[in-house]
């Protein structure tokens, strides 16, 4: 029977939702690694601002005292030196300009720039003239706008390295965090995912392991010959489903063999009877041949022994018959049939010997098959007696005929003690008997009779009291014996 969450599926979310976290967890501790190498990459390049910041403000430092230099000696011999330090600062200011993300910081580094230009201009336009004419009063005068420009060339440098020194304090802090965040999600994924892969482990050891070894036990019981194996996995699965199969399979052999082991017994008893009934049958006859010419002549006690010896072969010759009606394989001579009526001609017949005189017996329902009147009236007339005798004086008898959607039932139900559960598993072997003076061979033939016509009987104890024995027919005969 298919499942409709079947062990496969269970399987496959389970080993995928391992994966799944072990790949969360894989892509978690990578992000978080990515960030922390980001953050180093953005925690170096302000770094590298800050050192550039420092590195302008002492090239700036260093033109502003070629500058100097040049007034001091009052020539142009320095003039180089100038131009190689304004063209550092101009690089370096560039530099700092990459590094400058917001827009305060490129705001700075924009006066820088225009600072450094006023700066390059004043001294070659008017500070290196003045200089060269001798006129100190103007270079006085535009040494001091040059040292005012270099103040603010300063502080712009200077908010820059604090700037870039505050963003490395907090990459610092924020690296700090996220090594601390990764570090205890490592650790928590470190210690869920091995759980997680314990419990589908633990999965796979309840769901699959233990099933496969009971299944693989059952079977290795059941070649041994144990034929009462039975498998206790009961989950709604393949597993649950294969077991009760499994189960089924060994209730259906244990059946078969049971019936094989019949058949065999009918069969030996068969050719037993075959051998040896003509045999028995010719002595029976003398014997109750002779009992009844002298039981006519005798008087008194001498005709009382001759009745028991009457009876006795009487006795002995319907043990005979009945072996041949256990052994006997002729085919069946099918016709449709009436089964209300047959079971009211069964009870009128018995009531005709008076076998049901002391008991009430009640016939209901009606249904039809196709079976052989003689055969299926023997199988009654056995079963309503049995139940006659069982109800006992004042007792009643059942005798409820169905129809089913196969064919029909007959089901002789008596109000008597019930059948010994020790005798249940015994009641159709032959010559097993719970009557003093029984054959044991009634029910073994109306077996017999009824697996002939492809159908069963069986017999159980009711909860409510008595016995029931229950005649189960196909709709269209068997063509057997």
């Amino acid at each position: 029977m298919m499942t409709s969450f079947g062990t496969a599926r269970r399987l496959f979310i389970a080993f995928t939702l391992l994966v799944a976290t072990f790949v969360a967890s894989s892509w978690f501790t990578l992000d978080h690694v990515r960030e922390i190498h980001r953050g180093f990459l953005d925690m170096r390049r302000h770094e590298e601002g800050v050192r550039l910041a420092l590195e302008l403000a002492s090239a700036v430092r260093d033109q502003y005292a070629h500058q100097a230099h040049t007034i001091i000696l009052g020539n142009a011999s320095h003039l180089p030196f100038y131009t190689e330090a304004a063209g550092r600062v101009t690089e370096l200011t560039a530099r700092v300009r990459a590094h400058a993300e917001h827009p305060d910081e490129q705001a700075w580094v924009a006066d820088i720039e225009r600072a450094t230009g006023e700066l390059d201009r004043l001294f070659r336009e008017s500070i290196v003239p003045a200089v060269l004419r001798h006129d100190v009063a103007t270079v006085q005068d535009e040494h001091g706008r040059a040292q005012l420009l270099v103040t603010s060339i300063q502080g712009r440098t200077d908010l820059l390295a604090d700037r870039f020194e505050a963003s490395i304090e907090a990459f610092h802090r924020d690296l700090s965090a996220l090594e601390t965040a990764t570090f205890r999600w490592a650790v928590f994924f470190l210690s869920v995912v091995p759980a997680l892969a314990l419990l589908v482990g633990l999965y796979v050891l309840r769901s699959v392991a233990r099933p496969v070894e009971r299944l693989m036990e059952g079977a290795a019981r059941l070649a041994g010959g144990d034929l009462d194996t039975r498998i206790a996995v009961d989950t709604p699965d393949e597993f649950g489903a294969l077991a009760r199969q499994f189960n089924a399979m060994t209730a259906s052999l244990k059946e078969h063999q049971a019936r094989l082991v019949q058949s065999e017994k009918l069969a030996g008893i068969g050719r037993l009877a075959a051998g040896v009934a003509h045999e028995i049958n010719n002595p029976l006859a003398v014997i109750l041949g002779n009992a009844r010419i002298v039981q006519r002549k005798a008087e008194g006690v001498l005709r009382e022994d001759l009745q028991v010896i009457e009876d006795e072969a009487l006795r002995a010759k319907h043990i005979v018959d009945g072996l041949l009606d256990l052994s006997r394989a002729a085919p069946l001579e099918v016709e449709r049939l009436d089964l209300r009526a047959l079971c009211d001609d069964v009870v009128g017949r018995l009531r005709e010997t008076g076998a049901v005189d002391a008991v009430e017996v009640a016939v209901t329902g009606r249904a039809t098959v196709e079976g052989s009147a003689p055969r299926l009236r023997q199988v009654l007339l056995n079963l309503v007696k049995n139940a006659a005798e069982a109800a006992g004086p004042r007792g009643r008898v059942e005798i409820a005929v169905e129809s089913t959607p196969g064919g029909a039932r007959v089901r002789v139900r008596d109000s008597g003690s019930g059948l010994d559960p020790a005798a249940l598993s015994k009641l159709f072997e032959p010559f097993f008997t719970t009557k003093p003076r029984g054959t044991g061979l009634g029910l073994a033939i109306s077996q017999g009779i009824v697996r002939a016509h492809g159908g069963t009987l069986e017999g159980e104890t009711l909860d409510s009291g008595g016995a029931q024995f229950t005649v189960t027919l196909p709709a269209r005969a068997a063509m057997g014996s």
